[in-house]
């Protein structure tokens, strides 16, 4: 099972399409739970997390602690999973898993760039303070390893 975190700091209004998808993970029973990173008192937050029942955090590190799954995946607000990203992740875990970049659907066509999530065990991420995406996919040397 997995914790979602999405980084709603910038494009939280893409959040809705994101959280749609991950619907189908709960579904499955995938996805046990999402949490959000969000400035305090970030525009629409609140509401949106007593309609999905995601949770809000100020950062990565404090959504990390509160996160009750071992593996997490990490993602901005505007990232759009690929089909079959659901069974792509079931089958890396159960291989033995290890942290992994997650690609998504590349907005504006084929040659652009795909956006990326990554898939991280959550003590890697509770005791970073200022953690970002960025950062965290530097630190871990996430190139070669796939998912979705």
């Amino acid at each position: 099972m997995l914790s979602v975190i999405i980084d709603a700091r910038r494009g939280a209004e893409a959040l809705p399409v994101l959280l749609a998808q991950l619907t189908a993970g709960a579904v499955d029973g995938l996805v046990r739970q999402v949490l959000l990173v969000a400035a305090p008192g970030q525009a629409g937050i609140d509401l949106l997390c007593e309609e999905t029942g995601a949770e809000a955090h100020a950062g990565l590190e404090t959504a990390a602690a509160a996160a009750r799954a071992r593996w997490l995946v990490v993602a901005p607000a505007d990232f759009r999973l690929r089909d079959g990203w659901i069974k792509a992740l079931e089958t890396h875990l159960a291989g033995g898993g290890g942290p992994a970049l997650v690609l998504g659907l590349a907005p504006g066509g084929l040659f652009r760039r795909p956006p990326w999530a990554v898939l991280v065990e959550r003590r890697r991420l509770e005791d970073r303070r200022g953690a970002d995406l960025k950062g965290l996919r530097r630190e871990l040397g996430l190139r070669p390893v796939r998912v979705g």
